[in-house]
């Protein structure tokens, strides 16, 4: 297994990033170059655990960064490319799920799916009629997945085996759910609900906490 990245590395991509972002104009050069380099210094933290739960989670989660990475570079580039970055991250997490779905107990899934569809029913009350039309059907689709993502990774922190036998790559991998649907929860709010304070910051720190969170879930313990 190649060396993992000094956190370091991931903290000062991630904050050339916000800080790129934040001052835009001739700085934003920084947000370009920091964001898609701190993703994949998160992607390298993933493929560098060892030992891993298994080499199929390690798989799915790598599929899920590198898809991160596509839809990262998409939507920050110039231009409306925001449906095809919401379709990346879309597939980013069904590659999570891939992920966490297996050895969840039916009492767990379902105590995390009905905690989650409320999250997201109340952010899609408030959202949904500030979306235009032709964007409601994505949007409604991506909340789907993730919201499904975010649950199964619960599910399996709340599952007494899985939590028993690896119990810090379930609590990282719940943590990593959650963070995800903190992230793009403001995000989408920033988007279609008239803005937040310190977007760059709440929004990107959220999300690569999510992302290094769900990279330690690879670690077997």
């Amino acid at each position: 297994m190649p060396r993992r990245p000094p956190i370091l590395l991931i903290l000062f991509f991630a904050a050339m990033a916000i800080i790129g972002a934040w001052l835009g104009g001739p700085w934003l050069w920084l947000h370009y170059a920091g964001k898609p380099l701190a993703t994949l210094s998160i992607l390298w933290l993933a493929a560098s655990m060892s030992p891993a739960s298994s080499p199929r989670y390690r798989r799915a989660v790598l599929i899920g960064m590198a898809l991160s990475l596509v839809g990262d570079v998409l939507l920050m580039l110039p231009g409306d490319y925001f449906v095809p970055g919401l379709i990346a991250f879309l597939l980013a997490h069904i590659g999570y799920v891939v992920a966490f779905a297996p050895g969840s107990s039916t009492k767990a899934k379902l105590g995390a799916f009905a905690l989650l569809a409320a999250v997201a029913g109340a952010n899609l009350a408030g959202l949904l009629p500030r979306i235009g039309a032709d964007l409601k059907i994505p949007v409604l689709a991506y909340v789907v997945v993730l919201a499904s993502m975010a649950a199964l990774a619960l599910a399996r922190a709340w599952t007494p085996a899985l939590a028993g036998a690896a119990p810090r790559s379930v609590r990282y991998a719940a943590a990593g759910g959650l963070c995800f649907v903190l992230s793009d929860s403001l995000l989408a709010w920033d988007k279609f609900g008239g803005g937040i304070p310190l977007p760059s910051l709440l929004i990107l720190a959220s999300y690569w906490l999510a992302q290094w969170c769900i990279a330690k879930s690879v670690a077997e313990r």
